[in-house]
This record gives C-alpha cells, sequence and structure tokens, in this order.
C-alpha cells in the first residue's frame, strides 16, 4: 500500500499518521528517523502485497509533518472509524514490523483497545495519549 492509494477503493483499515520530522531529538538531517520509520513502514506493506495480493493491509500509512510530541519521537497515531485514536511515542524504523502487527489487533479489536500483555514487547512504553472516537463520529457528520 503506498501512500497514494485512494482510501474510497480501500476495505475498513486502520489509519496510520506517521510523523515525517521527528528527529527523535537528534540534529536535523535530511532523512529524520521519523521519515524513516514511514519509509519502512510503506516497504514492509507493499512487500506484503506482492507476496499476497489478496491480504489486507495492516494499515493505510499516511505521513504528516509533526505530531507535536518532539521529546517522545519518533511519534505516530493510529485511528480508526468508532475506535480510540492512540498517539504512540519512543518508536523508530527498528519498530515497523511491530507496529503493523500492533495495527492489526488494533483493527480486530471492537473498541480500538490492544491491551499491554497483546502488544508485542516493543511497543510496551509506547502510549502516549488517547482519544475517544465519537470526535471522528461528529467530524464525519459535518462533512
Amino acid at each position: 500500500m503506498s501512500a497514494s492509494s485512494s482510501s474510497a477503493d480501500m476495505p475498513d483499515i486502520p489509519i496510520l499518521h506517521v510523523c515525517l520530522t521527528c528527529r527523535r531529538g537528534g540534529p536535523a538531517m535530511d532523512r529524520p528517523p521519523g521519515a524513516q520509520l514511514y519509509d519502512r513502514l510503506l516497504a514492509l506493506t507493499d512487500a506484503e502485497k506482492v507476496q499476497d495480493p489478496a491480504l489486507i493491509p495492516a494499515a493505510e500509512i499516511r505521513g504528516v509533518e509533526c505530531l507535536a510530541s518532539c521529546d517522545r519521537g519518533c511519534i505516530a497515531a493510529i485511528a480508526m472509524k468508532g475506535r480510540w485514536t492512540w498517539l504512540m511515542g519512543h518508536l523508530g524504523p527498528e519498530k515497523a514490523e511491530d507496529i503493523l502487527t500492533y495495527a492489526r489487533l488494533y483493527a480486530a479489536s471492537k473498541k480500538g483497545t490492544v491491551m499491554p500483555s497483546r502488544r508485542p514487547a516493543a511497543l510496551s512504553d509506547m502510549v502516549l495519549g488517547r482519544v475517544p472516537a465519537c470526535l471522528y463520529e461528529r467530524e464525519d457528520e459535518q462533512s
């Protein structure tokens, strides 16, 4: 699944927003760790699609400029209609496979909650906050 895919032709899957500017506290660079995480997630989802064209993607990967948690980068947020939205931190390209595993667990959950005991161990400290699903429903109603 590439970032240019239309969500109109996609099944109901989570959207994973990845901060492209996250530097993990490091100096400015051409391709910061947040952008590297984004690239790795896209590469993994694209490889899965090549391996099994019928496989539903773990998430639609979208890059964003800043999620305003710079001291806890890399940052991502996962959202899906009718489920909690989670702000996740302490991520990096080395955790991309675990993030996609988490996205599948999130999508399979009833309300968007994946208990810590079910998350990949590398993501034990990832939760920074959550937003109620009702905020997205109201946004949809106003469209």
